[in-house]
C-alpha cells in the first residue's frame, strides 16, 4: 500500500502522470525512482523537497547518481500491519495501470492443455488479466473458448496430456502455482518435484507460509489473545521490519507483473514474501505465543492476508493449516 501511496505522492509533486519505476532503497522502508533523470535539476529537487514536507515521509533527496530517494517514517511503515489487515485483498490494489486496457479470456482448462508450454500461454495471459485489473486497468473480456491450445502445438494422445496427469498426482494447486511462476520458454515442472511437502519446493512454501502465519492468529486465540492496540515502535527488529517492507512492495509487485505480461515474476515476488514470513514467525517474538503482543498478532495478520491476496490473484488456495 506504501508503494501504490507513492506512487500517487511523486505524481502529484512532479505534476506530471508518469511512472516513477520504483525499487527497493538501502533500508526496509526506502525507495528509489529514477524519475529525476527525466526531469531538470531544479524540478528534480523541488520535486524532493515537496515530497519531504509529506507528514508519513521521514526523507526525500536527489542522491547520486541522480535518483530520488524517499524513506518512510518508521510509523508508517509499521502501522502498515494495521492497514493491510483492514483493507482484505484490496491491499494489493492500486492506480499504476488506470489508463490500459487488457484482453481477459476466460479460465483455461488446463487439463485439456496439451503441453506445459501451451498450459503456461493459456494461464499467463489470464492472470496478466487479473493483475492488470488489481492495478486499476480496465479488462476487455472476449468469448473465445477456454483451453484452445497455441497454434501449431500437436495434440497430445487422448487422457495424456502431462498436465491433466501432473494435476492428478500433485494437485490442481500445486500445478497451477508452478505453472504461474512457470517463465516464457522455461523448463516444464516435474510432478514429482512441485508434489513435495518441503521448502524447497515453491509451491508448497508460499502456502504453507500462510498457513503458518494463520497458526499464530489461531493458537494465540486458543489463549483468548487477539490483536487489540497497536503501537507502531513495538515492532521495531530487523526481520519485523524487512517483512514489513516486503508487504509495502505487494501493489507495485501486482502492477509490474501485469504491465510485463509476466505473472511468474509475481509468483517469485510471493516466494520471497513467504520466506520473510517464515523468518519472522520463526522467531522467539512469534513463537512464544503465551506472551505475544498485540502488534506482532498484527504482523502475522498482515502477513497471513498478503499471502492470502497474492495466491487469490494467482487463484491458488491459501490454506489455514498444511
Amino acid at each position: 500500500m506504501i508503494t501504490a501511496e507513492l506512487r500517487q505522492a511523486i505524481a502529484a509533486a512532479a505534476g506530471l502522470d508518469a511512472d516513477p519505476r520504483l525499487r527497493p532503497g538501502p533500508v526496509p522502508g526506502s525507495y528509489a525512482s529514477s524519475l529525476p533523470f527525466r526531469l531538470p535539476p531544479a524540478t528534480a529537487q523541488d520535486l524532493a523537497s515537496r515530497l519531504a514536507a509529506e507528514s508519513w515521509i521521514a526523507y526525500a533527496d536527489i542522491t547520486a547518481p541522480g535518483y530520488l530517494t524517499v524513506t518512510v517514517t518508521h510509523d508508517a511503515l509499521a502501522t502498515l500491519a494495521v492497514r493491510i489487515v483492514r483493507a482484505g485483498p484490496a491491499c494489493a490494489a492500486s492506480d499504476a495501470l488506470r489508463r490500459r486496457t487488457v484482453p481477459a479470456p476466460p479460465p483455461p482448462d488446463l487439463p485439456a492443455q496439451p503441453s506445459w508450454p501451451a498450459a503456461r500461454a493459456a494461464l499467463a495471459v489470464h492472470l496478466t488479466a487479473r493483475l492488470a485489473a488489481t492495478a486499476g486497468a480496465s479488462v476487455s473480456f472476449y468469448p473465445e473458448r477456454a483451453g484452445v491450445p497455441l497454434p501449431g502445438t500437436p495434440p497430445s494422445p487422448p487422457g495424456r496430456s502431462p498436465v491433466a496427469e501432473a494435476i492428478r498426482y500433485a494437485g490442481a494447486d500445486q500445478v497451477r502455482f508452478a505453472l504461474a511462476r512457470m517463465p516464457p520458454g522455461g523448463p516444464a515442472p516435474e510432478a514429482a518435484a512441485i508434489a513435495r511437502h518441503v521448502l524447497a519446493n515453491p509451491a508448497y512454501a508460499v502456502r504453507y507460509a500462510h498457513a503458518a502465519a494463520a497458526a499464530v492468529l489461531r493458537w494465540a486465540a486458543a489463549l483468548g489473545t487477539t490483536p487489540a492496540g497497536f503501537r507502531p515502535r513495538q515492532l521495531a527488529e530487523p526481520g519485523e521490519l524487512a517483512l514489513l517492507d516486503a508487504l509495502a512492495w505487494l501493489p507495485e509487485r501486482v502492477a509490474v507483473a501485469a504491465r510485463r505480461g509476466r505473472p511468474d515474476e509475481f509468483a517469485g515476488y510471493l516466494e520471497e514474501l513467504a520466506g520473510r514470513t517464515l523468518d519472522t514467525m520463526d522467531t522467539t517474538g512469534f513463537t512464544a505465543i503465551s506472551t505475544i503482543s498485540s502488534e506482532r498478532l498484527w504482523l502475522a495478520d498482515a502477513a497471513r492476508t498478503g499471502l492470502a491476496t497474492g495466491l487469490g490473484l494467482l487463484e491458488v488456495s491459501a490454506p489455514g493449516r498444511l
